[in-house]
């Protein structure tokens, strides 16, 4: 009886007590290392969500200059969101006269890549040009809206082909403007019959 009550209060032993601290450290590490991992991907989401702003700032500029880029590459250096950011611009000309296409890749400045097709946070495309195509006739009359019911744009009754919408103008010109004929000295006549 001796012996069991001794065993009862006897405890952990050094061995069980070491393998009880080497699966709680096994378990922290694996804790620590998600955690760690989860913050570098929010990181990086974040810097890539900052690259895609400053390629479609680089794209926005350059629409909005006024002037076709020249096609080829470029590059340069931009402060966005308190860090600095290189971008590389590619201008290829397309099948469309006076419309170039634009890809813009972008990374932080920090991080230098040995290969410079590789380590870019985005690469995104746009078009610039000056190219005016005919109308199609086809499109909407986007501001039938604001006329008034039972009118069209070219001031006439709403349209009546087959598989035309209302609104919408297929090429009708508008009615050229008439000059202004001065009232008239002499009485109206009357029409026959009328008091």
């Amino acid at each position: 009886m001796r012996c069991a009550l001794a065993r009862a209060r006897r405890g952990f032993t050094l061995i069980e007590v070491l393998v009880a601290l080497a699966i709680v450290t096994v378990g922290m590490a694996a804790v620590l290392g998600t955690l760690t991992s989860s913050a570098d991907t929010v990181s990086y989401l974040r810097d890539k969500t900052f690259a895609n702003w400053v390629a479609l700032n680089q794209i926005a500029t350059v629409r909005i200059s006024g002037q076709l880029p020249a096609p080829g590459k470029t590059d340069g250096d931009t402060d966005f969101a308190g860090r600095k950011w290189h971008w590389q611009q590619e201008v290829n000309t397309t099948q469309v006269p006076g419309m170039v296409r634009m890809d813009v890749s972008v990374r932080p400045a920090d991080l230098e890549s040995s290969d410079s097709d590789r380590g870019w946070y985005a690469t995104l495309s746009g078009l610039s040009g000056d190219a005016v195509g005919l109308p199609r006739g086809d499109l909407p009359n986007w501001g039938a809206q604001l006329l008034a019911p039972g009118s069209n744009a070219a001031g006439g009754t709403p349209a009546t082909t087959p598989g035309v919408l209302p609104g919408v103008s297929r090429g009708v010109s508008a009615p050229t403007p008439q000059t202004p004929v001065p009232p008239s000295t002499t009485q109206p006549t009357q029409p026959p019959g009328s008091p």
